[in-house]
This record gives C-alpha cells, structure tokens and sequence, in this order.
C-alpha cells in the first residue's frame, strides 16, 4: 500500500512538470491554459492522495478549493482573455524553443541536486516527488523569465504558485487549512490585479509584449 501511494504521488508531479514543460514547448496562449488546466488538476489529485493517505480532512478542503479555483474559475477568465486578445502567441521569446528545453533539463537536475540532501533524511513515503516538484518552480520561474507575452507569463506565475503548493502537500502533507486559504485568496486577487495589468498593456500598446513597457521611461 505505502509502495503504491508512493508511485501514485510520484505520478503526479511528473504530469504536472510535463504540464510546465509545455509552456517552454508550444506557442499558442489556449495550450499554456489546458497545460496548467491539467496541472491543477494532478496537484489536486496528489492532495487527495496525501489526503486519505494521512487522513488529513483540510487537505480534502484544500483540494476540493484548488480543484474549482484553479481547474475551472481562473482557466475560464484566461480563456476570455485569449479570446479578447486574439492570436496572443510566443513568437519570438528570448529564448527559443530549442535552448528552453535544454535549459529546463539542466533545471531539472538542479532541483535533484538541491532537493537530494531534503530527501536522504527524510523518511516521507513522498519524498521522491520532492525533486519533482522543485523543478516545477525552477522552470516556472524560467518561463516568466525567457518569455515575451503577458499571458504566458501569468501562466507561469500560476504554475509557480501550482509548485509551491505541490511541494507543501509533498513535504509537510499540507500547512494548516487558515493559511491555504489565504494563500488561495492571494492568489485570486494577484491574478485579478495581473489581469487589470494585461488589459492596460493592450489598451495602450495594442498588443501584450511587455518587452514594450520600456517606452514608458522615455
């Protein structure tokens, strides 16, 4: 049983760094929402796993809240967005394609590397997600860091936010319940604010390349 958990909780935080993968692989804004759609989705099955694992009840909360804010409400305002804004595409990044990936591998590695001193101590049935979970931050942050677009990199921020939470489930089976939900509720208001910002970008530039913002200095 404490094998399979394992595997279970293991599973999961691979598909949600593929999710994160994806945003450094494809090009169009509507794929980066499904990406971190599906990833939402596999960080609330890991906390229902950990949730029944260690009969936690606030982590079912906890899941049953990330599940609607973050697999349904906030992808739904993206989407309107995208819509909004049409062909919102990562044409030209700073870093292209090719190099992202090589350097989100190398990410990767250095979230085993960082995370291995962590996971030889602990004796945490989940401790080999721990690693995973760390390179969803590194290449998140890479994201907000290598891409052009307001959009993707609100995606970005979110998917940080997605590994945050994903190494706290993994690692201390979830902080207490008042504190996720105000970690929740910072969330929707960040995104809320990021999202009057993106309309200002548009309104002004006609676009959301926020390479543009520096003509606002002169």
């Amino acid at each position: 049983m404490g094998e399979a958990f394992s595997q279970l909780t293991v599973l999961g935080s691979s598909l949600a760094l593929v999710c994160a993968l994806i945003l450094l692989w494809r090009r169009r804004v509507s794929a980066y929402i499904v990406a971190f759609q599906w990833q939402s989705g596999a960080i609330a099955a890991v906390t229902l796993v950990v949730a029944s694992w260690a009969r936690e009840p606030a982590l079912y909360v906890v899941a049953g809240v990330m599940f609607v804010l973050k697999t349904v409400a906030i992808p739904r305002l993206l989407r309107r967005m995208d819509a909004r804004f049409g062909a919102a595409r990562e044409l030209a990044p700073y870093v292209n394609t090719a190099t992202s990936l090589l350097v989100s591998g190398g990410l990767v590695v250095m979230a085993y590397i960082v995370m291995r001193p962590l996971v030889g101590v602990t004796r945490l049935p989940t401790r080999a997600g721990l690693p995973l979970a760390m390179g969803v931050i590194f290449v998140s942050l890479f994201v907000m860091v290598s891409r052009k677009k307001a959009l993707t990199q609100i995606v970005g921020f979110l998917m940080l936010e997605n590994g945050v939470a994903l190494l706290a489930v993994l690692g201390t089976y979830g902080i207490p319940l008042v504190v996720e939900l105000g970690v929740f509720l910072d969330l929707l208001m960040a995104f809320l604010v990021m999202q009057v910002f993106v309309y200002r970008i548009h309104e002004t530039f006609d676009h959301l390349d926020v390479e543009q913002l520096s003509d606002l200095r002169h």
